[in-house]
């Protein structure tokens, strides 16, 4: 997504070369990544972020022309990371297998940060909605195609039907950290795979997988 994504961020007012100024917009890039975290992007200001910095508010928009061109320059090469994993559907243990994806998938949304900050930036933003959305589609047609391999396998429920079911495991891990927020209970890994695959697997594809020689 490069060149959307260039797009997003837009012409920076002014890329420093000098070390102490580079020093002075690394600094303001942090406080806008802490601010956002902990303020959520509407609430938090340019003047608040310069604040945070140590920098008067006239040397933010020296670097940036404003706290979205900030927040996309945080966003740029980390916008593939808020998106699901593509399990792998044909494996000696597709259960064993996704719970592993889907730790390292939230384990990656912990470093990132910015959970917050997305959902409400993208019912404002047009733009990064355009870019999130054909990310989505293009993550949804690759688990679709997956699962019709396996489905040609003899391997998934012979009524179902698999665009639904390509959403429906993205909506889902989408919304699993929900659970944490909503109910403060930590996401099971193990139990989210397992509802997954048996909602793609009989339990007869399941002996199947484990008996065979998978490539």
């Amino acid at each position: 997504m490069p060149d959307r994504e260039d797009k997003l961020v837009g012409e920076f007012p002014f890329v420093p070369k000098q070390e102490r100024a580079q020093q002075k917009r690394n600094a303001l890039i942090e406080s806008g990544y802490a601010l956002f975290n902990s303020k959520g992007y509407e609430l938090t200001t340019a003047k608040e972020i310069a604040a945070h910095a140590g920098v008067a508010t006239g040397t933010f928009y020296r670097y940036f022309s404003d706290k979205r061109q900030l927040l996309m320059s945080l966003l740029e090469d980390k916008l593939e990371k808020f998106l699901p994993p593509e399990p792998s559907w044909i494996s000696r243990d597709p259960e064993a297998v996704l719970a592993v994806l889907l730790e390292a998938h939230y384990e990656r949304l912990n470093e990132v940060g910015l959970k917050r900050v997305l959902p409400e930036l993208l019912s404002k933003d047009p733009e990064l909605a355009e870019v999130l959305g054909a990310a989505r589609k293009k993550l949804h047609a690759r688990i679709h195609f997956g699962l019709k391999q396996a489905s040609e396998n003899g391997l998934t429920w012979s009524d179902l039907d698999l665009d639904t079911v390509s959403w429906a495991v993205m909506v889902l891990v989408e919304n699993g950290q929900e659970l944490e927020s909503q109910c403060g209970k930590r996401v099971d890994y193990q139990e989210m795979a397992k509802v997954i695959c048996r909602m793609v697997f009989p339990p007869e594809a399941i002996e199947d997988l484990q008996n065979r020689e998978i490539d």
